[in-house]
């Protein structure tokens, strides 16, 4: 492997400095000279050295290691470069972020069989419903709908399409009776969730006619746990909204009856989300391979 040295301190400078721009005023150059020395340098090892998109850059695990031996002594370099290069099975510590209503990835099986078929692989999953940028936060990747994924990111399907469904307990309905229409729903006890206690209910929406509109309930009841509304629905608090795949078990049982289902309309689903294709690391690659046939099967 001929490594161009000339590169390396270019290198360091974007690992110091987490931003394109600001190695280049370090190093007196281009911020393009910056971006084709990485690109050149990691088409040298054939992987990815730092992640980044048009917010932030951070470093790989590959990039990590080719930073921490810049930091040795040079006797160690040489042995720490081929090891930089030499990472070709899948491996190490893949950091995913996902939000808490992607149920089909939540589920377990996915995940489970991902990690039987790659015991290299450690996975570390966050459950969260913040809006965060994945590479400033030391993600790999994330799992979010598909029409709120940043246009920078590259998406793959994960599911087809989804549809959102209001349920209630059969003891609730037998009770207050259940909703014709989406204003209805202003009369009757709901179930609310929203991702934190600082931010309104999250709003129920919903589309007649080809025109879509939403519902402003005022939850007696609200959440940020799913599993909370879940069980509080179970028990005859009233109607709540969520994904249709989150209730499906409860639905197939009969314990919850889904309601206003002509308003509900399907809409595209959950998709995995990452920031390049380039040199990709091999436990990245991986993951999204392992999706591909999941769904194909």
């Amino acid at each position: 492997m001929k490594i161009d040295l000339n590169l390396l301190p270019l290198f360091r400078a974007v690992a110091e400095a987490h931003n394109f721009r600001a190695a280049a005023d370090r190093l007196g150059v281009t911020r393009s000279a910056v971006s084709q020395g990485m690109r050149r340098l990691e088409d040298t090892f054939g992987t990815a050295l730092v992640l980044r998109t048009t917010r932030s850059v951070r470093l790989t695990e590959a990039g990590e290691r080719l930073y921490d031996a810049l930091s040795g002594p040079l006797s160690d370099i040489g042995t720490a470069l081929e090891g930089v290069a030499a990472e070709t099975a899948p491996q190490g510590l893949l950091r995913i972020a996902t939000t808490s209503i992607a149920e089909p990835f939540l589920s377990g099986p996915l995940i489970a069989s991902f990690a039987a078929d790659y015991p290299g692989v450690t996975l570390d999953i966050t459950v969260t419903d913040e809006e965060l940028d994945i590479v400033a936060a030391g993600f790999d990747a994330g799992v979010r709908l598909g029409e709120v994924i940043e246009q920078d990111m590259i998406a793959i399907p994960l599911t087809g399409d989804q549809r959102e469904t209001v349920v209630a307990a059969p003891a609730y309905l037998a009770a207050h009776g259940a909703p014709a229409h989406p204003r209805d729903l202003v009369n009757h006890r709901c179930i609310g969730w929203r991702p934190a206690p600082n931010v309104a209910p999250y709003r129920w929406e919903f589309e007649e006619n080809g025109i879509p509109f939403d519902v402003a309930v005022e939850p007696q009841i609200t959440t940020n746990d799913l599993r909370l509304m879940i069980r509080a629905a179970l028990s005859g608090a009233g109607l709540t909204f969520a994904m249709e795949e989150t209730f499906r078990p409860f639905v197939e049982s009969g314990e919850l009856v889904p309601l206003l289902g002509d308003f509900l309309p399907p809409f595209p689903g959950f998709y995995l989300y990452f920031p390049q294709r380039r040199n990709m690391a091999p436990k990245m690659r991986a993951l999204i391979e392992h999706i591909s046939r999941s769904r194909s099967r």
